[in-house]
């Protein structure tokens, strides 16, 4: 089904969906994996995406996945690296707080938590200014250059 496709288009979550639509966000998440939705569901999308209930069962060409076209896939990565990077810190903080745990309870009198705890966090500032794109030495463009360069192509 496009709901998906046409719910990221909006810039809409699958909450923000549930909510304007009336729907579960259970059920907006069963018709994105695709599971067939009742008529009931259909027309409560199709209220909200202002189209009619049969552009909606339409399938995407002859496959059920979508196809996103190349700006949609970029932002689409971005956020997947964004939430890899929030994830990566979530993980960071937790094991860096239960490292400080062990060593106070074991050996108050030395500190060696603050070691994995400056490597890794080195790590995290890292992913956090790629995932960001704030200095992008290998994003994009650097990649499109790499696999021109290797087809014997010139930009």
């Amino acid at each position: 089904m496009i709901i998906r496709k046409l719910r990221l288009k909006q810039g809409w979550s699958q909450e923000q969906l549930a909510d304007l639509s009336g729907l579960n966000i259970r059920t907006i998440q069963r018709i994105e994996r695709g599971q067939k939705p009742s008529l009931e569901s259909l027309k409560s999308l199709a209220a909200v995406f202002e189209t009619s209930v049969s552009e909606l069962q339409q399938e995407p060409e002859m496959t059920n996945e979508v196809k996103f076209t190349d700006e949609e896939q970029i932002v689409i990565d971005q956020v997947r690296a964004i939430k890899g990077f929030y994830s990566h810190l979530m993980t960071y903080a937790m094991v860096i707080v239960l490292l400080f745990a062990i060593n106070l309870i074991t050996d108050p009198s030395y500190i060696w938590a603050w070691w994995p705890a400056m490597g890794w966090g080195i790590g995290i500032i890292n992913h956090g200014l790629n995932a960001f794109e704030v200095f992008d030495f290998f994003g994009a463009k650097w990649e499109k250059r790499q696999i021109e360069k290797r087809l014997g192509r010139k930009l």
